[in-house]
């Protein structure tokens, strides 16, 4: 149950950043647009692989046989950290992550606007990411159709990869507590997306019903699709067109959880400490 809890916590998180992966990005974006004049662009011309089991880039043009995808990558106006000797370069993690975009979601990143984040890590996520943000319009607004990254800082490895969008409809964002239980055509979509993109190890085994949610005005369903060897990826579907938002990895996943419970064991210990030390006090006061 407790597990459930937590992969409910990470989906819904993963639900509300749309960009699956920044959860600065909605609250900051006003602030992004006004100072995007500020931010200095690196335009970027990269040879693209068609497979993501390839070597990171030793420059900016890959092995012949690519594809050339020109791509303006620049640094967040709102970043802060400052990568190590060891982490990619802005723009290794740039083409790195878009390699991602374009093996998940088919996406062409010709003429994008890509904007990247450092963070040596947090509390609820401690390894150091790069982070991208992907639009095909310069200025950031915050009803602004997206694609975002993120992924391990040094070897490049995927976390979250999400597309988030505003819909030019009113749908209804209420539960739908009929796909509880029925919830097939969402299972048959993950497995498909989890077997044609290779974003696991080991055979399918099972797909199981994780929430709903929504994202801006799309209303959302995520599931979980478990492998034969207990591996697992969160997947994100809108419940409007049955477009797929999304996905956690299970290395995503297993760091979450593992940051939140050592998070909750701290919590306990403190509250712990605390009442034994206020129940010695209050048997020195009763003593004298």
């Amino acid at each position: 149950m407790k597990q459930k809890n937590v992969l409910k916590l990470t989906t819904t998180t993963f639900a509300i950043i749309g960009a699956g992966t920044l959860l600065f990005y909605s609250a900051a974006e006003m602030t992004l647009a006004a100072n995007n004049g500020k931010v200095g662009k690196v335009p970027t011309s990269y040879q693209v692989s068609d497979s993501l089991e390839t070597e990171l880039p030793k420059s900016a043009t890959k092995k012949e046989g690519g594809v050339k995808v020109n791509y303006t990558v620049s640094m967040d106006s709102l970043n802060t950290g400052t990568p190590t000797d060891t982490d990619l370069t802005m723009e290794e993690a740039a083409e790195v992550g878009n390699q991602y975009l374009k093996n998940i979601f088919g996406l062409d990143l010709e003429g994008a606007y890509v904007y990247m984040h450092y963070n040596p890590g947090t509390e609820t996520f401690p390894r150091a990411f790069w982070s991208g943000d992907v639009l095909f319009q310069k200025e950031q607004k915050p009803e602004s159709t997206r694609w975002t990254f993120l992924i391990d800082a040094v070897t490049g490895e995927l976390f979250d990869a999400a597309n988030d969008r505003q819909l030019d409809v009113s749908v209804s964002l209420a539960y739908d507590a009929a796909l509880e239980k029925d919830y097939h055509l969402y299972a048959e979509l993950a497995q498909k997306k989890v077997e044609e993109c290779k974003l696991m190890d080991s055979p399918v085994d099972r797909v199981a019903y994780n929430c709903q949610g929504y994202s801006l005005n799309d209303p959302t369903i995520t599931v979980d699709v478990i492998g034969g060897n207990g591996e697992m990826v969160n997947m994100a579907f809108s419940r409007y067109d049955q477009a797929f938002l999304g996905l956690c990895t299970d290395t995503s996943r297993r760091i979450t959880e593992s940051a939140l419970d050592n998070l909750v064991g701290e919590a306990v210990s403190v509250e712990t400490e605390k009442v034994e030390d206020d129940t010695i006090t209050w048997t020195t006061s009763v003593v004298k």
